[in-house]
């Protein structure tokens, strides 16, 4: 116990350099994620043209089908060799974190606002509401809670998601894990260290998003 305390006390400014990165990667991908998700979300839910509606659902089942590592692999791969860009692995990864998030964010939000009584918005009318004082005081307050649980659970499922930024170069707390173990040659206590790092960050969100999801049932 004492030996694998010091193997990590002595290369925690490396694992620590790598959860930042991480830590970046999924804050980026989940602000973008939201933003994203919102505004998909609200037209998918209150604009009614076929072809928006087929767009926006070609669009979820494109990134619910194919795995993300396969995206990361075009964005990183043959994105860049067919037009001649170089892409940085953590830009893609957090291009294809958001893309992803985002259309997994938009059903979130379709489906809490589809859940309102269309009387509450017959209610607000009837009482002089404008559409944007509608959504402001009456919808959007109780949408919000609704949607809650299920945004949390998307963020742990980026946060866990960042382990496949190692495959396109990015150098984050998996790969600094890695580069420990073939110096020091103690994969248990890195893996060991890893396993305990990702339930750290994802099990309070796990717990806070069942809480929630309780509260408002």
């Amino acid at each position: 116990m004492i030996h694998a305390l010091e193997t990590l006390w002595q290369n925690a400014p490396l694992l620590l350099d790598g959860l930042w990165a991480t830590l970046g990667i999924a804050l980026a991908s989940t602000f973008f994620s939201v933003i994203g998700g919102a505004i998909l979300g609200m037209v998918r839910a209150s604009w009614n043209n076929a072809v928006v509606q087929a767009a926006a659902r070609a669009y979820l089942e494109l990134f619910r089908v194919i795995p993300i590592l396969v995206w990361l692999f075009v964005f990183f791969f043959a994105v860049p060799s067919a037009f001649n860009l170089d892409l940085p692995g953590a830009f893609v990864a957090v291009l294809v974190f958001s893309l992803w998030g985002a259309s997994e964010m938009s059903d979130i939000v379709r489906g809490a606002l589809k859940t309102i009584p269309r009387a509450q918005y017959d209610a607000g009318r009837a009482i002089g509401l404008s559409g944007a004082q509608l959504h402001l005081r009456v919808i959007l307050p109780q949408a919000v809670r609704r949607m809650l649980p299920g945004a949390i659970n998307l963020v742990t499922r980026i946060i866990k998601t960042t382990s496949l930024v190692v495959l396109v170069g990015v150098v984050d707390v998996v790969k600094r894990s890695q580069q420990i173990i073939e110096r020091t040659k103690e994969p248990f206590v890195l893996y060991a260290f890893l396993l305990l790092l990702f339930f750290a960050l994802c099990y309070p969100l796990s717990r806070l998003s069942r809480r929630m999801e309780k509260k408002f049932n």
